[in-house]
């Protein structure tokens, strides 16, 4: 067994105590294929004690949650953040080794995590009602309250940085919390609960279950008693917790992936925009669900953006986390071989491999690892072009000009990201209003992350907002007073 930093908990983190489970989990890591730890295996019983235990915490049975003020509630965010920070060494091995991305992207994954809590630590007592106009006698305002306990289903491609947009929110804004983690990387997010408990979070309102999705997952979007249900995963499991949360009438916040477009104009920043174009598409070997998988290019500048992109491709190498490669491997030997075997029809349909990265000498030879990958000659509607394949491979393909770009920009039916690369200031606002997506950027792609702006998609990319203050109202009910005094 691979050597980890800590040995996580192999149970559950229900109202305050660590449950163990009848059954557990082995969970491998990425770069050797070998087992790296155990996890617990949660069913319906834990996910039923679970959300009473956070019930009972919302309404003051089980602590006194319900007695904090939002002032204390950023104090007690404040605290975490800060525990995060002083843990981030330990916290950044657990991803690295667990999630197989490059240590770097591990440790930068740790230290989004904490940003998460301080903004929403500083955001806690700024949420504001409103007074209304209204008729002579009435005085009229709006609420915001929590919806209760919120059900978070979280992946397994960034659990550190998902945890912190989720639960950090989720806490701000006065709920409890039942999160089950993904059961192919959760290391990360069950160290996060161990550090929450030592920070004196009262019992109940951070809940955690790991587990099967069809058995600990499956029973908590179905859950009556949840008030709110947030997703990030594919869309066709998407489908099926909205499903569950439907038959109970329970709000849901789905981000459920995306085929993003990188539109580059002849007149843009050609090193600026191949740069971006790169890390959008290696960062966490592509399985990332805002990665820039379709690089659009205007026909006069495609030859020499091409002969660029060679280039660069040709210098990426896939290595152990550890070693802090260019590229790490795909999170388990299913998912690689699935991308190989898509791969392998695209060329047989045609499509041609028009750089590539290579391996390091030094990488497991029992890893899951697939080399980054430029692919040309994609014809219109070709799944290339249109379907997430989670993995390192960037789609080209050409425009004529600005009509051409939205055109191929708005072919799939996801609309998460895209990013838009010119320096023709009208051209920038065109495309942004035109280019059917939950985020635009002009310039760059992904601003750094962005804790701050708001993120969801649109079609099969989801709906529902996260990050920011768009964010932290999501996990909030709105609330009509009407008071009569005349």
């Amino acid at each position: 067994m691979s050597r980890l930093p800590v040995t996580p908990p192999s149970a559950a983190l229900i109202g305050g105590e660590w449950v163990p489970t009848p059954y557990s989990l082995s969970v491998e890591a990425p770069a050797t294929g070998e087992p790296l730890a155990e996890i617990a295996r949660c069913e319906a019983e834990h996910v039923e004690d679970a959300v009473m235990a956070a019930r009972q915490a919302f309404d003051g049975q089980l602590g006194d949650w319900n007695r904090w003020s939002a002032r204390q509630r950023g104090e007690w965010l404040y605290t975490f953040a800060a525990a995060i920070d002083a843990d981030a060494e330990t916290l950044s091995a657990l991803e690295c080794a667990d999630t197989g991305k490059p240590m770097s992207q591990a440790k930068g994954d740790i230290a989004v995590c904490a940003r998460y809590f301080r903004f929403y630590a500083g955001a806690a007592d700024k949420l504001h009602g409103e007074t209304i106009p209204f008729e002579n006698g009435y005085s009229v305002m709006t609420l915001r309250e929590p919806f209760g306990v919120c059900a978070q289903i979280i992946p397994w491609n960034y659990p550190s940085q998902i945890f912190g947009r989720c639960v950090a929110a989720a806490l701000a804004a006065g709920n409890t919390v039942v999160l089950k983690p993904a059961e192919d990387a959760c290391l990360s997010v069950l160290h996060l609960a161990r550090i929450a408990t030592q920070c004196g979070l009262p019992p109940g309102v951070l809940n955690v279950i790991p587990g099967l999705g069809k058995e600990a997952g499956a029973a908590l979007a179905a859950h009556p008693f949840i008030n709110h249900l947030s997703f990030t995963g594919s869309p066709a499991t998407g489908t099926l917790v909205t499903q569950s949360a439907a038959a109970n009438h329970v709000p849901v916040t789905m981000e459920l992936g995306g085929k993003s477009p990188q539109v580059v104009f002849a007149d843009a920043d050609l090193d600026a925009a191949l740069a971006a174009v790169v890390r959008g598409i290696i960062q966490n070997a592509g399985q990332t669900c805002s990665a820039g998988s379709r690089l659009l290019v205007e026909s006069s500048c495609y030859d020499e953006v091409l002969s660029r992109l060679t280039q660069r491709f040709s210098e990426l190498r896939c290595d152990a986390g550890e070693n802090d490669p260019d590229c790490g491997a795909l999170i388990n030997a299913r998912q690689r071989a699935k991308l190989e075997d898509r791969l392998a029809e695209a060329q047989a349909d045609g499509i041609r491999v028009a750089a590539s990265g290579s391996l390091a000498d030094s990488a497991p030879s029992g890893g899951h690892f697939v080399v980054p990958q430029v692919l040309v000659d994609i014809p219109e509607g070709h799944y290339v072009a249109c379907e997430e394949l989670f993995g390192p491979v960037l789609a080209v393909q050409r425009f004529e000009d600005e009509a051409d770009a939205v055109r191929l920009a708005n072919s799939t039916d996801f609309g998460l990201c895209a990013g838009i690369w010119t320096n023709d200031g009208g051209r920038q606002l065109r495309l942004a209003k035109r280019i059917r997506s939950g985020q635009v950027f002009i310039n760059n792609y992904g601003a750094a992350g962005g804790i701050e702006l708001p993120f969801g998609g649109v079609g099969r990319s989801g709906h529902g907002r996260e990050k920011g203050f768009e964010g932290l109202k999501s996990y909030t009910q709105l609330k009509t007073v009407a008071i009569r005094h005349d």
